[in-house]
Order: structure tokens, then sequence, then C-alpha cells
């Protein structure tokens, strides 16, 4: 019966989908739905930008094993993105009228700069991706026996065709109902856990002592890998394409900038949920903390100790947070090989065949992530070094260009190569006790300073208009 519903919800998914093609009239809808979102379905997008398995089971066995240090990552850092995307980067991107992130860096620097800048951003997301289709492919083990590679392929292909055929409109939308879905399941279940708890008392008494402890030791180790915690996700993530997207899909400026404070306040809200539900989830099935996968507890505690209405609604609050992290998460890279690295390269390209680039561009984004997870399967770690890719080689250029004037072409260029190429360094090739990201954004900064004053040259005005819509 349970796999039966999951079925069921599967297919709702992709009807949805399907509906939402046909109000794919350009390239403009498929990308950023025509800039036509309301505030509750974007706000409702930005906040399921990344409300999927690194929160739901990822975050919520890092929560049980390191108390409230070990999450600071996600969901804190993940909430302060949003908030400050909505403080400093709605209002003067959306007034720039374009697609992609990348589209900015070609108006601000140069094509060069552009296309640079989508070949570091482009890789960034296959991390995230697989750490979803791995989540989706537990949860297929844990029902119905799959082994861990055929639920990644399946998974893909669900994921695959319902990103292809509906665009942003299909994401939006669906993130829209999948939030009421993922809201009900989650408080539902973290309700009656707690009521078999009994008290609160109860449940701290559990945890070990500085569990609940939200500063780091007084020393400068602690200090370093607290701040690269926060600025992961918090910084990192600040110039990606799905938070981007998702921000350029509202109706207007005001909406945009309001539906980032409203996903950043639903992300720290109902993101500890998880972590409430993980935590009642020791004191009472403790022996499922004992041996074997964390992130499998969640969906073990359910499955085993729990009726069929809270089993199918809990595993479709699960599928609805991962479905919508997934769509959004391969929509965006592939938006940016179309628009920035395949589109330049063949101008007699008409909309329609622009478009197509794109959908084709899903199914390769698609196809590298799930071999990405078939080799590695942790989801927290595949988030964090996606996230970090882009922290050490465009957050500073995007800064830079939007806050400081003398920024140019060449300081961006130095800044990207430098930053990406000292973590890279010091991620594989040096041991280190400072966290590689805090080295690769020192050097990205450090790159934009030196090469605008030393190496400068002229710039495009910021406000010259995109042709790219």
């Amino acid at each position: 019966m349970l796999l039966t519903f999951i079925g069921a919800y599967l297919l709702l998914t992709l009807f949805i989908g399907y509906w939402a093609s046909r109000r794919i009239k350009s390239s403009a809808d498929f990308v950023v739905a025509g800039r036509k979102l309301p505030l509750l379905i974007a706000g409702s997008a930005l906040f399921a930008t990344w409300f999927g398995s690194e929160t739901i089971m990822g975050a919520s066995s890092e929560f049980v094993e390191h108390g409230v240090i070990g999450i600071i990552e996600d969901p804190f850092g993940a909430a302060l993105c949003l908030i400050l995307v909505g403080l400093f980067f709605a209002r003067p991107l959306y007034r720039m009228n374009i697609l992609t992130f990348n589209d900015y860096f070609r108006i601000r620097f140069s094509r060069r700069v552009e296309w640079v800048s989508a070949l570091f951003m482009v890789p960034s997301y296959f991390g995230w991706i697989a750490a979803q289709l791995v989540a989706m492919a537990i949860i297929l083990q844990v029902l119905a026996g799959i082994p861990i590679i055929g639920g990644i392929w399946i998974c893909t292909i669900i994921v695959v065709i319902y990103t292809y055929i509906g665009g942003m409109w299909a994401v939006s939308i669906t993130d829209f109902l999948q939030t009421m879905v993922i809201i009900a399941g989650l408080l539902f279940l973290a309700l009656e856990l707690f009521a078999q708890v009994g008290s609160l008392e109860k449940l701290t008494a559990a945890t070990p002592e500085g569990f609940f402890d939200f500063w780091p030791e007084r020393d400068l180790n602690s200090i370093l890998a607290y701040v690269a915690a926060w600025i992961t996700i918090g910084l990192g993530s600040i110039p990606q394409q799905d938070v981007f997207q998702r921000t350029m899909s509202a109706k207007n400026e005001k909406t945009a900038v309001r539906a980032a404070y409203m996903g950043g306040f639903m992300y720290l809200t109902i993101g500890s949920l998880p972590l409430f539900i993980g935590l009642c989830s020791t004191v009472l099935y403790p022996e499922l903390h004992a041996g074997g996968d964390p992130q499998m507890i969640l969906p073990q505690v359910v499955l085993q100790h729990s009726g069929l209405a809270m089993q199918a609604i809990f595993f479709g609050a699960i599928l609805s947070a991962i479905l919508s992290t997934t769509s959004g998460a391969i929509l965006a890279p592939a938006s940016v090989i179309g628009e920035n690295l395949l589109k330049p390269n063949f101008p007699q390209w008409n909309d329609k065949q622009f478009l197509q680039a794109i959908r084709f561009s899903v199914v390769g984004v698609a196809v590298a992530s799930a071999l990405m997870a078939m080799m590695k399967a942790n989801i927290y770690e595949l988030v964090s070094q996606s996230s970090a890719l882009s922290l050490v080689s465009l957050f500073v250029p995007l800064v830079a260009g939007l806050y400081w004037k003398k920024a140019t072409a060449r300081g961006a260029m130095v800044s990207m190569i430098a930053g990406m190429a000292t973590w890279i360094v010091f991620e594989w090739m040096i041991e280190t006790t400072v966290p590689p990201l805090i080295y690769g954004l020192f050097a990205s900064i450090l790159g934009m300073i030196l090469g605008s004053l030393l190496l400068p040259k002229p710039n495009p005005t910021i406000h010259q208009k995109s042709t790219s819509t």
C-alpha cells in the first residue's frame, strides 16, 4: 500500500510537469518562469532550494552525532544565504533582466569572464544533485529493497522527465505544493514523537554535555572551522544559479526581495523540525543509533515504528523536498550551459533551438550527477564540496562587481583562478588543520584586489542591459 502511494505521488509530480509545460512559450519561460511568480510561490521556491536530503537526512544525523555545532552549515548557513540575497543582491540583479548569473559576469566584466565563471559554476552542482539522488535511492532501498545504484538511476529518470518538460514553471508550482506536504508531514511526525518522549526534560537529559552549545571552543582551529561552516553555504551559495533563478522568477523587484526573506525565515524554522525529530528518535529508539548508516535513521524510525498514515505522510514529505531540490539543481547548470557556453558559439540559433539546447543539457547534467552519486554516497559531504566550489571562485567577483567600482575584468579572472587553484591545492595536496576554503577565499579576495589595481582595464557599465531575454 505504501509503495502504491509513493508511485501515485510520483505520477502526480510528472503530471504537474506536463501541465506546466503548456505555459512554456520561450526560453525565459523555461528558465525563470517568465518572471511572473507571486510572493507565496516565489518564497516557497526559494525555501525549497536546499530543503532536501541534506536538511532532512544529512543535517538531522549530524545534529544527533555532533550537536548544534554540527549543523551550523545547514540550516543556519543556508538561511543566512537567503537573507543576504534579499539584503544585498536581489534588487541590483533583478534590474539587469538577465537569465543567468554568468550573464552578469559578461555585462559587468567581459565575455571571457562569463565563460570561465560558467566553467566553474556548472561542476559545482554535480555534488549537490548527486546528494539528492543518493537520498531518493536510500528511500527506495528502505521501502522496496532496491539496491542503491539501481535506485539512483530510477530517480534520475523520474527527475529528468519532470524537469525536461516543465522547466522553472514545473519547479515553482510543485515547490509550492510540496512545501505544504513538507510542513504537514514533518510537523505531524514531530508532534507524535514528542508525545511519546513526554517532556523537554527527558529529551535534553539524553544529550551529552555541550550538545546545545552554539559557539565554538576558544582556539584558532575551532573558530576557523566554525567560520567555514557559516560561509560554506551562507556565502558560497549566493553566486549560485538555482538561488538566482528562483529569485529572478518573481513578478517584480519588491517580490524578489521579500521572497528571499520569506525563504530564509521558512528555512530556519521548518528546517529545525528534522533536527527535533532526529533528537526524539535517539530517546525512543536508541538501538537504531547504535550502528549502521546514520542517514537512514529517520526512514527506519518511521518505517518500523509508525502506522501506514504516518509512513505515507513522512515519505511523501521527504520525496517532496528532494524532488523540488533536485529539479531546480539540475535546471540551474543546464541553463548556464545553454545560455553561457553553447549559445555564444551558435549565434544563428533561434529561441526554440536555444530552448532545446537547455533541455538536452538537463539530461547531460543529470547523467553526470548520477555517475558521481555512484562513487560517493555521503549526503552531507557531497553538498559541502559543491558549495565550496562557488565560494572560492565566484563570490568575490560577484560582490566586487556590484559594490567596488575599481573591480576589473582582469581582477575578476585572477580572483576566480587564484581562489579555485588555492582551494584545490589545500583540499587534495597539502595537509592542513585550517579549512581549505578559508585559504581559497583569501586567495580570491587578494586576486581581485591585486588584479584590479595592478592590471586595470575599463569595464562596461553595470547598468547595461543584457540581450539574453
